[in-house]
């Protein structure tokens, strides 16, 4: 054998192994723990929407994978429980929705999600009336993201 096809061997051997070695990793990965324990529902943020698909889930663990595509502006995610009206939220002076306001609980959120990245929470919710939402005010533009539609009713029964 030649060095030029012992070289060409080796380079195939550390190919196969980094493949193998990254379909191992997917296995453990929290999207594919996730999908194999509970419901995941994937959640596209953008201006100026909030786009769950499925757009409702069974009670119990759910996932929530949430992707900004902006394209321009950061974004959070709010999971609220609340039997209000999803336009219909108290909201600051500003127009951002008050999380402690009556009819509203709060059950979790991803703060500051940069354009292009995906990330995830994972909650236990019981079957009711949820509502998903970016609540960035942003002051430069003066701009309440709620108000500016990003806001859905997610029902989980």
């Amino acid at each position: 054998m030649s060095i030029i096809e012992a070289l060409r061997a080796i380079a195939a051997f550390a190919l196969a192994t980094s493949a193998l070695a990254a379909c191992a990793s997917l296995g453990s990965s929290p999207t594919a723990s996730a999908a194999a324990g509970g419901n995941v529902v994937a959640v596209t943020l953008q201006e100026f929407a909030v786009l769950p698909s499925p757009s409702s889930a069974s009670a119990g663990e759910i996932t929530f994978q949430v992707t900004n595509d902006g394209p321009d502006d950061i974004h959070e995610f709010v999971i609220l429980r609340t039997d209000l009206d999803p336009a219909e939220l108290p909201t600051d002076e500003h127009g951002a929705v008050t999380e402690d306001g009556e009819g509203i609980e709060v059950i979790d959120e991803i703060e500051d999600i940069p354009v292009g990245e995906t990330q995830e929470v994972t909650v236990t919710l019981e079957a009711g009336n949820y509502v998903l939402l970016c609540n960035i005010y942003d002051e430069d533009e003066d701009e309440a993201h709620y108000t500016m539609g990003m806001r859905v009713a997610f029902p989980v029964q």
